[in-house]
Order: C-alpha cells, then structure tokens, then sequence
C-alpha cells in the first residue's frame, strides 16, 4: 500500500514537473499558483488514465490514417481539456497545447526514467552457465 502511495506521488511529481518545464518554454502557458500547477498536474494524470484511452479507442481509424500522428492532437486537446477545468491553468492555443503536450512527454520520459529505475529494468548476460564458459 505505501509502495503504491510513494509511486502515485513520484508520478504526480514527475507531471508537475514537467508542466513547470513547459510553462518555463511557452510563453502561452501559465500558472496563476503552485497549487494550479498541482491541481493540473494531478488532473492530466487522471485525463491521462480515464479519458485518454477512450477517446484513443473512438479515434482508431483517423490514429491509422494518420500513422499514430493524430495521438499527438489528442495529447494536445487532453491538455486543453485540463486547462478548461482548472483554474489558474492558461494556454493560449492549440498549437501551444501541442508542442507543449510533446515537451511535457518528453520531459516525463526523461525524469521519469531516472526516478523509476530499479535493479529489474537491466538486462544481464550471464557469462557462466552451470559450469560452462561462453
């Protein structure tokens, strides 16, 4: 349970994170308080979690179309959606949503790797097997 609890705000840490990062890049998104950057934060994981999938499921045919750039337009309206619902939380566009969408995956990805990285994640080769040399 506390595993649970510490992973749920190590990713919630790694999205305000990366929300800040963005903010700092794009003079279209703002933050009117740290407490709108968590609240953002916390909401686009839960767009992320709830919405997303079935808005992915509802797009397939354009997703195919499109070779899966059309998931980065949803990336981009999952981010609109979030700033329509909290206060505090402004982007000026769509097209500030959409690079914005691809810097916050981006920065995610990168913090995100180095936060959760475990002793699993490493691929071994072992160099002996049962007595034999290879």
């Amino acid at each position: 349970m506390l595993d649970n609890m510490m992973a749920f705000l190590a990713h919630w840490g790694v999205t305000s994170l990366s929300l800040w990062v963005a903010c700092l890049m794009f003079h279209g998104i703002s933050f009117s308080s740290k407490k709108s950057l968590l609240i953002s934060a916390l909401l686009l994981g839960l767009v992320n979690a709830v919405v997303k999938p079935v808005i992915i499921i509802l797009t397939i045919p354009l997703t195919l179309i499109t070779f899966g750039f059309f998931l980065l337009v949803i990336n981009a309206l999952m981010m609109m959606l979030v700033s329509a619902l909290v206060p505090g939380f402004r982007i000026s566009g769509f097209w500030t949503a959409f690079f914005a969408s691809i810097v916050v995956t981006i920065v995610s990805l990168f913090i995100g790797t180095m936060v959760f990285q475990s002793e699993e994640n490493y691929f071994e080769i072992p160099t002996q097997q049962k007595g034999v040399m290879i």
